[in-house]
């Protein structure tokens, strides 16, 4: 099971701060889990390409094979002000 977080707009357009999802250990990458996220909250894939990913705390690649009981955050870009 890996938990997901979303931050900021994307907890907005999921209306949830985060959500379980099953995978196979050891052959799980995040693009795996990116296409359940987006098959189960369909508003936040048009984000796919601005995303920054991080698991358990470190910026990650979509190539990154997952754990079980990792933690993924999606987050928006930065932005400054």
């Amino acid at each position: 099971m890996v938990r997901v977080i979303f931050f900021s707009v994307l907890r907005e357009l999921t209306g949830v701060e985060e959500a379980e999802i099953s995978m196979v250990c050891g052959e799980t990458q995040v693009s795996d889990i990116l296409q359940q996220v987006y098959h189960d909250y369909p508003r936040i894939e048009s984000w796919n390409t601005k995303l920054l990913i991080a698991i358990n705390g470190e910026f990650a690649d979509r190539s990154d094979l997952l754990g079980d009981g990792d933690e993924l955050a999606l987050m928006p870009p930065v932005q400054g002000g």
